[in-house]
């Protein structure tokens, strides 16, 4: 089969033939018909974001295709059924805190290094393997939506965040860097989950019009301005009443104080999910949280079942698509389609390779 393989970190891909997965037991492989390409896939093969991966690999973190072949104990997957390519991957042996890698991008830690090595190729080729559990159906689809449905992939990240965090209909969501593709994605999965008002926070003002244009009333938009007494005032005064919930999503480039102004304009007895990037450690105050009853939790990705709830939502309406633009790049223009990942980032926005 035709594959992209990264031989060294920052050097182009190399589109070759190389061997056609086998499939084992616990595993379906997947004849893949549309690949996403990360705004920041170009950082992760110079180098620069230092991502736990072992070369040579076939990068491809996620992807849209139709089931080649299953193992004997798949007991409702069907040659041929549309799948979504889940490229969270978790190890089987210890299911209440398993390692976890995404498939050809980065395992999770360097427990993990011995599960990606095993699941170590991703989705840019014409097959990958993966386990049972991440071939998840998602209904007929004709082969030009497929580019659509990889919207699920920018949409789980913070849905995950959601379920985490609890966010009941009704409740008031503030979702900390809205302006990005997963910021964005958790206004649009806050939508759908009843929020009754969401702020969404962010530098870039085109954007935050956009999403109050997209989305209505029910979105009140903050643009930061790095005072972090000032920011918190407008994050409070546009919520109108309590935030239940802040979903933070900064990228890594974005400040601690930012985080923090988002934590701290949370109600008493509110909820705090983090799931951004940031490098710096960020102070919060033990004695607010201590008598307010703060919970502050992380998430990395999102539940098992999470994907399978997703699907659904799109299925029923809750969730629409057509908002997404989609750029498509055939497999043997995989370096062109990073570059433009890089350059065209942004909520809404999604890149596409077709193997």
């Amino acid at each position: 089969m035709k594959a992209a393989v990264l031989k060294a970190l920052d050097t182009p891909l190399a589109v070759e033939t190389v061997a056609d997965p086998v499939l084992g037991t616990g595993e379906v492989i997947v004849d893949v018909v549309a690949a996403g390409v990360l705004a920041y896939a170009r950082d992760v093969f110079s180098g620069k974001r230092q991502y736990l991966l072992e070369l040579p690999i076939v990068p491809g973190s996620g992807g849209i295709g139709r089931v080649r072949a299953i193992g004997p104990d798949a007991t409702r997957l069907a040659v041929g059924d549309w799948v979504f390519i889940d490229p969270t991957v978790r190890g089987r042996d210890d299911a209440v805190a398993p390692d976890i890698i995404l498939q050809g991008l980065t395992a999770g830690s360097v427990a993990a290094l011995g599960l990606q090595r095993y699941y170590h190729d991703g989705a840019f080729a014409e097959q990958v393997r993966v386990p049972t559990e991440n071939a998840v159906p998602i209904g007929d689809i004709d082969a030009e939506d497929a580019g659509p449905w990889l919207a699920l992939g920018k949409l789980l990240v913070p849905y995950g965040g959601l379920l985490a965090g609890r966010l009941l209909a009704g409740e008031t969501l503030l979702v900390n860097g809205a302006t990005g593709a997963f910021g964005s994605g958790g206004v649009m999965a806050g939508m759908a989950m009843g929020a009754a008002r969401i702020v969404a926070t962010g530098r870039n003002a085109q954007v935050l019009a956009d999403l109050e244009r997209r989305y209505g009333a029910r979105v009140r938009t903050v643009k930061m301005t790095g005072d972090e007494e000032e920011d918190r005032r407008q994050m409070q005064r546009a919520a109108g009443g309590p935030i239940d919930i802040v979903l933070d999503l900064l990228p890594p480039e974005a400040s601690a104080s930012w985080v923090r102004a988002a934590a701290l304009a949370v109600r008493p007895y509110g909820r705090v999910v983090l799931m951004g990037g940031i490098r710096e450690d960020v102070s919060l105050p033990y004695a607010w949280m201590m008598r307010y009853g703060i919970e502050v939790r992380g998430q990395w990705m999102y539940q098992r079942d999470a994907v399978r709830r997703l699907v659904e939502m799109v299925r029923s309406g809750q969730i629409s698509l057509d908002g997404f633009v989609v750029t498509r790049f055939p497999l043997e223009q995989v370096n062109e389609a990073v570059a433009h990942a890089a350059a065209n980032a942004g909520p809404f926005k999604m890149t596409v390779v077709t193997p």
